[in-house]
């Protein structure tokens, strides 16, 4: 991997890891359109390290304060009534599902999910589903002719199932093409939440898979030195710092905005890689890259 290769990749994870587009599904788009070879999960683990300390930044004092609550929750029984201790043993609970498939489906992983005609049906697929979810959230927000408008439930009403429904949900993004975000905040949607509320939680929820899915991937690529260490902790740097300005601003802009063009951009863009691999333009299936 060269260094111009890894400054694009890097803006790449930067800019689609918070967006419900499937930053997975464009580091392996961006390396079949530009001729590259295929950056690997691999590869994605580790950068995604970058976006996601940018989330422990951008959330840190939210993080402080579920983390003190849920460690006195440990010793002090009344605490775990808390909102915030609450929150923490729910982040664990949501977790479970990602830790038990992503260990279970490595290979897969690896290998046959990476298949762009996959990719292509995740995107079109998703895409419906966070548009649906969307409007039904629209419509509660807004009420109509014959109907008030109906309250969406907040963080604090998340519960053990709710929580694990989330989990399941985020499980789903192992497939280049879902889109972690855009998983749990459809699955938020269809509960019942705020679109904020979603999304703050899909963010919350994604720290401990994220950090240890790069953590494990670190791991194997200093064992087995398939990594090309440079190029990939640079671009773990562009992703950090991308990803912090793409955070501030999905957060502001969900709060008054719908989804539809992320769902718009998500069929235009997995009906394109159909008819381009229909075409014989793109091949389904990459090398993945030797380091």
């Amino acid at each position: 991997m060269s260094w111009f290769e890894s400054l694009i990749l890097g803006l790449v994870q930067g800019l689609t890891e918070f967006l419900p587009v499937s930053s997975s599904a464009h580091l392996r788009l961006t390396a079949a359109f530009s001729g590259w070879e295929d950056p690997g999960a691999a590869f994605t683990a580790i950068t995604q390290i970058g976006t996601e300390t940018a989330v422990l930044i951008y959330f840190r004092k939210d993080i402080g304060r579920i983390l003190s609550a849920w460690t006195r929750s440990l010793t002090d029984k009344r605490m775990r009534q808390d909102h915030d201790a609450r929150m923490g043993w729910l982040v664990i609970v949501g977790s479970i599902p990602i830790g038990v498939l992503g260990v279970t489906l490595k290979d897969q992983i690896e290998g046959p999910f990476r298949d762009l005609r996959l990719t292509a049906a995740m995107l079109i697929g998703m895409g419906i589903v966070l548009g649906v979810a969307d409007r039904l959230a629209a419509r509660d927000e807004s009420g109509g002719r014959h109907r008030v408008a109906k309250q969406r439930k907040e963080l604090g009403d998340l519960s053990v199932k709710d929580g694990l429904i989330f989990g399941i949900c985020q499980a789903m993004a192992l497939i280049p093409g879902v889109s972690r975000s855009g998983a749990t905040i459809s699955g938020g949607l269809f509960m019942g939440y705020r679109r904020e509320a979603a999304a703050r939680y899909s963010f919350l929820l994604a720290i401990p898979a994220v950090l240890a899915s790069g953590l494990f991937e670190l791991k194997d690529a200093a064992e087995g030195g398939h990594v090309a260490w440079g190029p990939t902790a640079f671009a773990t740097v562009i992703a950090f710092a991308t990803g912090y300005a793409v955070i501030a601003w999905f957060m502001k802009f969900i709060s008054t905005k719908s989804f539809m063009p992320f769902v718009w951009y998500r069929i235009a863009l997995g009906i394109v890689i159909i008819v381009l691999v229909a075409m014989g333009a793109l091949s389904p299936h990459a090398a993945e890259s030797a380091g």
